[in-house]
């Protein structure tokens, strides 16, 4: 009985839709207490970028989180001044978003791929962005 209850467990664990719900599940639980918890304002628990605690610049996602407080509580424009790059890509990210959920609920795999030079691309742009917002 303890085998067949384990068992079931495990493969639940490797259900297409686990890891999916799993991420949507930790955005959820996030993007709660983000809510509540504005990062415009110092004494919260939320992360400090690494890269800017490091280089004192500013890296392709710094912003993005008070761009989504802001977003959340309706300030687009505030949001657009905090990361135009993570605001404009974001809704295709919540589209890759829904696709591997649908995928996974519908029992199969998915992994999005990209060519050679679209990775080139999104590197390039996340490259100039860097160095734009820093340099103006």
């Amino acid at each position: 009985m303890a085998d067949t209850v384990g068992g079931e467990r495990a493969s639940l664990l490797r259900h297409p839709a686990a890891a999916p719900l799993a991420v949507l599940a930790a955005g959820a639980a996030g993007s709660a207490y983000l809510y509540v918890t504005d990062p415009h304002q110092p004494g919260h628990l939320l992360p400090q970028c690494p890269f800017r605690l490091v280089t004192g610049l500013l890296c392709p996602a710094c912003g993005g989180t008070r761009m989504v407080y802001d977003l959340m509580h309706g300030h687009l424009a505030e949001a657009w001044l905090d990361n135009r790059a993570l605001l404009l890509a974001a809704p295709w990210a919540l589209a890759l978003l829904g696709r591997w959920i649908w995928e996974g609920l519908h029992g199969r795999r998915w992994q999005p791929r990209l060519s050679r030079p679209a990775q080139a691309l999104v590197l390039g742009l996340a490259v100039t962005w860097t160095v734009a917002r820093n340099l103006f």
